[in-house]
């Protein structure tokens, strides 16, 4: 029977924590894939820069053409997450620690799927969520200032431009993450942490006879720029894929000018799995002749869209 001491409670959460982050590190998670990962340190971070696109003209004479960055006033709060499990003092008393062990597993596995959760559940709700240009994420009217436009805001020209595409079918969604700045922002103000509360002497110890165990983090996922993503109802299909790759790719920002845009990853809900595989991994079409979509796009398939 093993004596509880400090010494012995100590050895069992290096190995409980030991167990979570070898579970922690081989989880398969995509949320890196799609989100640009931002340092937090406060408790909201702003985002006033979004929306610029810094692009060059040719300096001839006189000085620089200063760009002042707008102030959209988008902001990200942190949000607080937990998961905590008791352990009873009678339990460790009998040496059963080793049945706890897929526990502690899975605990770190669901650790590292949160950000997949948050992430692509944010994806999911792009059609109801304001981004930065005060539009939902997923919209068919972004203001884009044009020169040429035909609808005029607060004395200013704009072009409706639309990102979405409704239909009947699962949402599947085309991104462009080969920017620094991505469709989302992943924000970390305290990482996931594995911590315990199995001090003898603690009251909570001493009341309930259970040694507890738990993980917290302080994080959150924002939209980034509309312009990378682009959500579609419509069938997965080849005549859809290329044509919103073709109107991504044209996108310009204001004045007119390209954006370059280059879509490069395709995420879609478990329903639209083999549509995907067959559209972008198969080496020849349905009507016969080679797949021209082939490996255009990494697949990304998750359960967390909501198809």
């Amino acid at each position: 029977m093993p004596i509880i001491n400090a010494e012995n409670l100590d050895l069992a959460f290096r190995g409980f924590k030991s167990i979570y982050s070898t579970a922690y590190l081989a989880a398969p998670s995509q949320a890196a894939k799609v989100a640009m990962t931002v340092p937090s340190s406060s408790r909201d971070e702003s985002y006033g820069w979004l929306g610029q696109f810094p692009q060059l003209r040719e300096w001839l004479d006189g000085e620089r053409v200063v760009r002042q960055l707008k102030a959209h006033g988008f902001t990200i709060v942190n949000r607080k997450f937990e998961s905590t499990v008791s352990v009873s003092r009678d339990d460790f008393s009998d040496d059963r620690l080793g049945v706890f062990k897929p526990m502690f597993a899975e605990m770190g596995h669901a650790a590292a799927l949160h950000p997949d959760e948050i992430v692509f559940g944010l994806l999911a709700q792009g059609t109801t969520t304001l981004c930065f240009d005060g539009q939902n994420f997923f919209d068919t009217d972004h203001p884009v200032l044009d020169p040429d436009g035909a609808i005029v805001i607060d004395g200013e020209t704009y072009s409706p431009v639309s990102n979405f595409d409704d239909g009947a079918g699962p949402t599947w969604y085309l991104l462009d993450t080969s920017r620094a700045v991505r469709p989302i922002i992943w924000q970390e103000r305290e990482k996931y942490e594995f911590q315990n509360v199995n001090r003898l002497n603690d009251e909570r110890v001493f009341m309930t006879d259970n040694f507890l165990y738990g993980i917290r983090a302080r994080v959150n996922a924002g939209f980034g720029l509309w312009q990378l993503a682009h959500a579609s109802r419509e069938a997965l299909n080849a005549a859809n894929y290329a044509a919103i790759r073709a109107q991504m790719q044209t996108l310009t920002g204001d004045q007119g000018r390209p954006l370059g845009i280059r879509p490069n990853v395709l995420v879609v809900p478990p329903q639209l799995e083999e549509a995907a595989f067959h559209l972008l991994n198969t080496e020849t079409q349905d009507g016969g002749g080679s797949n021209p979509w082939k490996g255009t796009a990494e697949i990304v398939v998750t359960p967390y869209t909501g198809g």
